[in-house]
């Protein structure tokens, strides 16, 4: 692919833990001799999706030229990997966030209308990390994460096993943890390491 990996780091929140868990997994991307670029999507203009079925099937958005959406996901078209990182509200990603993945509408309804003579985008590897102020919750993470998998799959990549941490309440309860930013700086290098082999 021919840009960076995209890190999107989803809080409407500046400096809580899902923002650390992404710094970590920069982190360790670097740690692996890589580059990544953090995209923070509450400094982004997202409009949410009008539900007008204008897009389809030309997969022209009628809000494309309006905000920052087209930019966004042209990034992740061109990116060996992804990460997204977010909080969770109320058992699923904060609005902002959601409202980002519903504007993928527009990718999806061309996906069956797509030219025979176009070249499909490669697999890639999307990663995942939750974090969550509950304790407990057997469905905490569940709606989100079937959310997340067939948005990204639009996109050409497949969920890779999810990083989900509970007891993320107060602000710096991720950066207190050494055990979850380990967990996220080794999934950076091993995202860049396997980015590495695939591309070789």
């Amino acid at each position: 692919m021919s840009g960076p990996p995209i890190i999107f780091a989803c809080s409407p929140r500046s400096g809580g833990n899902s923002d650390a868990a992404a710094r970590a997994f920069a982190a360790g991307i670097e740690e692996s001799g890589g580059t990544s670029t953090t995209v923070y999507l509450r400094d982004q203009k997202i409009l949410p999706c009008k539900g007008c079925s204008a897009c389809n099937p030309s997969g022209r958005c009628i809000l494309r030229n309006r905000d920052d959406v087209e930019s966004l996901f042209a990034c992740m078209e061109a990116a060996p990997f992804v990460l997204f990182a977010a909080p969770i509200y109320f058992y699923h990603v904060p609005a902002l966030f959601k409202g980002f993945i519903d504007r993928g509408q527009s990718r999806y309804v061309c996906l069956p209308n797509r030219d025979q003579a176009s070249v499909p985008l490669p697999r890639r590897r999307a990663y995942v990390a939750l974090c969550a102020g509950r304790p407990r919750g057997e469905n905490l993470f569940k709606g989100s994460l079937l959310t997340l998998k067939y948005f990204l799959d639009v996109f050409g990549f497949s969920l890779h096993d999810p990083e989900l941490f509970r007891s993320m309440d107060d602000p710096g309860d991720f950066m207190a943890s050494a055990a979850a930013l380990g967990r996220m700086r080794s999934l950076g290098r091993e995202a860049w390491k396997q980015a590495v082999r695939h591309r070789g």
